[in-house]
C-alpha cells in the first residue's frame, strides 16, 4: 500500500492527523505484515504570507474574525492532540511562517528521512515556537537529525527544491485539494482530515477487500 500525503508544517491537524496514520500503520501491520509506504507532499495553507511570515495572533484574528475566535479554536486542537499523544504550546507560537523553506529541505533529502524531517519541523514549531520561515533554524533542525546542513545550506542558496514544491503545489490544485491533511492511498482513493486512526484502518480494510474482489 502508497499513501502521499498533502500537509503543511503550520497546519495543526496535519500534525494530529500524521500521528493517527502512523498509528494505524503500526497496527496495521502488526495484523497483516503488510508494509506501508509513505510519501510527503507540499501544501500551503495560506500562499499569501510574505517569506519571513507575520505574527501569529494578529493574522490569526485577521483570518478568523478576533482573538476571542481564535481561542475556543486552538484549546480544541490541544486537546485532540493530547488526546492521540501530541503536544502543541500556542503559548510559545509569536510568528505564521511561510513554510516554503522547510518544504523545500523535504523535497531534498531522501523518501526514507523525510518523516523525522516533518515530524521535527512540526514538533519545533508547535512545541517551541520556532520561527520555522528562518534558514537558520531549520538549518539547526536539520544539523540535530544529522543531515548535512551546510550542504543544504548551498542547495538552498541555489534554488533546489523549488520545482518539487511547486510541482506538489500543483498537482495538489489539479487534485483539487483545498484543505490538509489529505492522504492518497494507492493513487485511487483520497481522505480529506485528521481521521482517527481506527478509521484509517477501517479505511485500510475496505481498500484490502476491493483489491482482493479485484484479482
Amino acid at each position: 500500500m502508497q499513501i502521499r500525503i498533502y500537509s503543511d508544517m503550520v497546519c495543526p491537524w496535519c500534525r494530529i492527523g500524521k500521528k493517527n496514520l502512523s498509528d494505524a500503520i503500526q497496527e496495521w501491520g502488526e495484523r497483516t505484515g503488510e508494509e506501508v509506504a509513505v510519501s510527503h507532499h507540499a501544501f500551503l495553507l495560506d500562499p499569501s504570507l510574505p517569506p519571513e511570515g507575520l505574527p501569529y495572533k494578529e493574522s490569526m484574528a485577521a483570518k478568523f474574525g478576533g482573538e476571542d475566535r481564535v481561542a475556543p479554536m486552538l484549546d480544541r486542537v490541544r486537546e485532540a492532540g493530547a488526546a492521540v499523544g501530541v503536544t502543541f504550546r500556542w503559548d510559545r507560537v509569536t510568528r505564521m511562517p511561510n513554510t516554503v523553506l522547510a518544504h523545500r529541505v523535504t523535497a531534498l533529502l531522501p523518501e526514507d528521512q523525510r518523516e523525522q524531517w516533518v515530524d521535527a519541523v512540526m514538533s519545533a514549531y508547535f512545541e517551541y515556537g520556532r520561527d520555522i520561515a528562518k534558514p537558520e533554524v531549520l538549518l539547526e533542525l536539520a544539523g540535530d537529525l544529522g543531515f548535512d546542513a551546510g550542504s543544504l545550506s548551498l542547495q538552498l542558496k541555489e534554488g533546489r527544491g523549488s520545482e518539487e514544491v511547486q510541482a506538489d503545489l500543483e498537482q495538489a490544485q489539479r487534485m483539487g485539494i483545498s484543505g490538509v491533511p489529505f492522504f492518497v492511498i494507492d493513487n485511487k482513493y483520497g481522505l480529506s482530515g485528521a481521521y482517527p486512526a481506527a478509521e484509517f484502518v477501517r479505511a485500510f480494510e475496505k481498500i484490502a477487500e476491493q483489491k482482493q474482489q479485484n484479482g
